[in-house]
């Protein structure tokens, strides 16, 4: 049986933040992002700290807790570590693998020099980020 081997291109248009950005901006963001492996139960990002790294799931899952309480869970083609990077503040929430996972990694100077250098993707960012923000209801 063959495998499959997915393009980190491919894998980045799953992503609601890259989906609609054309070939050369996917080419661009695959060469400067590592695709890592992840045991379960690593601790991505900490509450608090301050972060270097954009991350993308690509297989696995994690949950997301703020002040010790699970807010969320993450799946494959969630992202996180974002707000930080972007608002130069720390970390709002602990991310913990629940699985063994691989994600795609881009660190904080490559990411912005990608949203400086990116037409469209600050406005792609702001619509994936609005669906994270809880409705008032």
């Amino acid at each position: 049986m063959t495998k499959h081997v997915v393009s980190k291109e491919d894998q980045l248009k799953k992503v609601p933040l890259f989906s609609k950005l054309d070939k050369k901006h996917l080419t661009e963001i695959a060469r400067i992002a590592d695709v890592v492996d992840v045991p379960a139960g690593e601790v991505l990002l900490e509450e608090g700290g301050f972060g270097d790294q954009f991350l993308m799931i690509l297989e696995g899952q994690a949950k997301v807790e703020k002040n010790g309480k699970v807010v969320n869970h993450l799946s494959e083609n969630d992202f996180f570590g974002e707000i930080a990077l972007v608002a130069h503040r720390p970390r709002t929430a602990t991310v913990t693998s629940e699985t063994a996972m691989r994600v795609l990694a881009v660190h904080g100077s490559h990411f912005k020099d990608l949203l400086e250098n990116t037409p469209g993707l600050w406005k792609e960012m702001a619509i994936a980020l609005s669906h994270y923000i809880p409705s008032k209801e």
